[in-house]
């Protein structure tokens, strides 16, 4: 349990980003779906799913993202230090 809170924790910000791009990706797409099929069902349906996938898409992105930044900022310390 207390490894699942230190997850939870230490990525709180982008959980919070993530919430908050689903909120409006599954906002445009149920609109864009309205629009394209007439259908309100049908797009509530897609707006719930194709932004789900997306939303873990989107989490795993930002993971390597980070750590990405992060190895950038690793690599200019020690450009720094053995200076």
């Amino acid at each position: 349990m207390a490894r699942i809170q230190n997850f939870v924790n230490t990525n709180q910000r982008i959980f919070k980003k993530t919430l908050s791009y689903y909120i409006m990706h599954i906002t445009v797409a149920m609109l864009v779906g309205y629009v394209v099929t007439g259908n309100l069902w049908m797009a509530i349906t897609l707006s719930l799913l194709e932004p789900t996938v997306q939303a873990f898409a989107f989490f795993f992105h930002e993971k390597i993202w980070n750590k990405k930044d992060q190895a950038a900022l690793n690599a200019q310390k020690a450009t720094v230090m053995d200076a």
